[in-house]
């Protein structure tokens, strides 16, 4: 035996020899465990058991609040701010110039923000001067209210308060943390230390909004609410809504965030019920969620705050932000109008919106993004183009009003995608739908179902062998080669044709291996006498099985499109033809299906 070596792995410690593998092997498919490994002399707690560190950190309403789970949708768009100026900015690796800045800010206004969080002026020269560059260049429309964000201390509020000055629609939006964890570990004050800190920064915005004479809104965030007693945060927000006394035509804003998601979205559900419902001067408060995605949810949790109460929300295009981002607003919005309702943003320019917010952010948009990625409607498989060629067709046919084709949640061109690039796409994955789709919106190609079955398979063939996925050009280019101009084995130069008094007899100059020959045969129809000529030739008996035609567009000058499908011993051979003449096209397909037979 070899000299024994010990090994640590996750779970095992072993002899690495033949009998310690096999024993490790026996162990591992049984689903054997130990809770403990001697190493060293020493006992070690199993890996595994680290998740034991971890405990709820989040709290339920005293009260139950489940009048959310009765609803099924959300029936209208809430109130959108654009927080991809801060929250987005300050999550990059490296963040936007000013003049990105800039740009993005007139990308949000084109998808249609009315509310846009231009960042924390009091942060950063950049910052500072970009809100400032907002202001004194008129770049802020009459209709958009421009969001700046500040700490509840007072240095930094009078800081943004100057940032401000001369902007006409303003909402200065006030935080403070309000969670067990940063009361205790950060801050180290009691319950009522932290709601003065918010309550003084509260009556500062007040007055310094007074004394500038003009009629900022207010925002106000117990941060970090998500690991925050409901009823303690309810108190601090209302202690804050009595300094500021909303009215109907100038309401405050209760902003509550998941600022680290740590419940699954229907406990924030419940959360947001109980605010909403406990709230002061509700018919004048405009209540505001503001979802991160560490646990993924961010949207799931958006939409049943929404269905809780919530009228607003704030998030980022595609997501962006600290840790796991905030939530996507592109995603939230369009799963609004995947159901029929008008998110009041409009994202039918996606791919340019793509392609800005990646030159802006240098962030990628995933190629799997809902409803923005390139891929996202993209069918590969067969079976699924199949459906959604099926389903495209019979929409056609039944002038359907709504959207219901299989496989595609929406109509991908309201989005500003294109079925024939987008939509279906061909590689060694797919079938004949997806083939002949692609043959019939690009090339006006209506194939046999047969015909089809067998361009699927020869178009599937070169992408498997070339390994890459092919390009509608390159489909038709198979579909040129195998079935259109697939002269391999024969070709007929010319027919003469002579009427006789039991139908037709054929001339056929046949060009075999570089030899000519003249074949002679009757038939009741010219595509008849050319197949009899031919059977005469070769030597072989066939069965034309399949003959269609029909012109490649609805122009009267449009050239006829002929489908040959032969048989023999039980198997189809296929070809095409394409011409003038719809008789000539007809025996083009039939000499390409023929060499297809000789190929063999």
């Amino acid at each position: 035996m070899r000299e024994k070596e010990w090994y640590r792995e996750p779970d095992f410690v072993f002899l690495k020899d033949e009998i310690g593998f096999l024993i490790l092997n026996f162990l591992q498919g049984a689903g054997v465990a130990r809770n403990k490994r001697r190493l060293n002399g020493k006992d070690e707690e199993k890996a595994m058991k680290n998740f034991e560190k971890y405990t709820k950190q989040y709290f339920l309403p005293p009260v139950r609040c489940m009048d959310w789970a009765e609803k099924d949708s959300v029936e209208k768009a809430p109130v959108w701010c654009s927080v991809d100026l801060r929250d987005g900015n300050q999550a990059l690796i490296e963040p936007m110039s000013l003049e990105q800045k800039v740009e993005f800010f007139k990308l949000l206004l084109q998808v249609g923000f009315k509310e846009i969080e231009v960042g924390f002026p009091a942060a950063s020269d950049t910052e500072y001067t970009f809100l400032r560059t907002l202001i004194e260049n008129d770049l802020i429309p009459d209709d958009v209210t421009v969001q700046v964000l500040t700490q509840a201390r007072e240095h930094i509020i009078r800081k943004t308060f100057e940032a401000i000055k001369g902007a006409k629609n303003v909402i200065v939006h006030v935080y403070n943390s309000t969670s067990v964890a940063q009361r205790e570990q950060v801050f180290k004050k009691d319950k009522a230390a932290i709601k003065k800190i918010a309550i003084d920064g509260a009556k500062l915005l007040k007055q310094l909004t007074d004394e500038a004479g003009a009629k900022y809104r207010f925002e106000y965030s117990p941060e970090s609410f998500s690991g925050t007693e409901p009823e303690y945060a309810l108190e601090v927000c209302n202690a804050v809504l009595d300094v500021w006394q909303p009215t109907a035509d100038r309401k405050a804003i209760i902003n509550i965030p998941t600022t680290v998601e740590n419940a699954m979205p229907h406990v924030f559900a419940q959360q947001c019920e109980y605010m909403s419902k406990n709230l002061k001067y509700r018919e004048n408060v405009v209540l505001s969620l503001h979802p991160h995605n560490d646990r993924g949810c961010g949207v799931a949790t958006a939409e049943m705050g929404l269905l809780a109460g919530a009228d607003r929300v704030e998030g980022t295009l595609f997501g962006n932000g600290e840790r796991t981002g905030n939530v996507d607003v592109v995603t939230l919005g369009m799963n609004m109008f995947s159901q029929g309702v008008d998110p009041m943003l409009d994202f039918s320019f996606m791919p340019e919106i793509c392609a800005k917010y990646t030159e802006y952010t240098q962030m990628a948009v995933s190629p799997r993004q809902p409803y923005a990625g390139e891929l996202v409607f993209a069918a590969f498989s067969g079976s699924h183009q199949d459906a959604i060629a099926k389903g495209m067709q019979w929409r056609k046919e039944h002038k359907s009003p709504h959207w219901t084709v299989p496989y595609l949640p929406i109509d991908p061109t309201d989005v500003g995608r294109e079925y024939q690039t987008d939509v279906i796409r061909i590689n060694s994955q797919s079938g004949k739908g997806g083939v002949g789709y692609i043959l019939q919106e690009n090339y006006g190609l209506n194939l046999p179902p047969k015909f089809k079955e067998a361009m699927g398979y020869a178009a599937k063939g070169v992408s498997d062998r070339t390994h890459k996925e092919l390009k509608p050009a390159e489909v038709y280019k198979v579909f040129l080669d195998e079935f259109v101009e697939n002269r391999r084995a024969f070709d007929i130069p010319e027919c003469h044709f002579k009427q006789i008094p039991d139908g037709i007899t054929a001339t056929v100059t046949v060009m075999r291996r570089g030899e000519r020959a003249d074949v002679v045969a009757d038939g009741n129809g010219r595509l008849d006498a050319v197949t009899n000529a031919l059977k005469k030739y070769f030597g072989v008996d066939f069965t034309l099985t399949t003959y269609e035609q029909h012109a490649m567009s609805e122009k009267s000058d449009s050239k006829a499109l002929s489908f040959v499908g032969v048989e023999k011993d039980g198997k189809a051979y296929w070809g095409a033809g394409v011409d003038e003449d719809i008789i000539q096209s007809s025996i083009n397909a039939l000499v390409a299906a023929l060499n297809n037979y000789f190929a063999e």
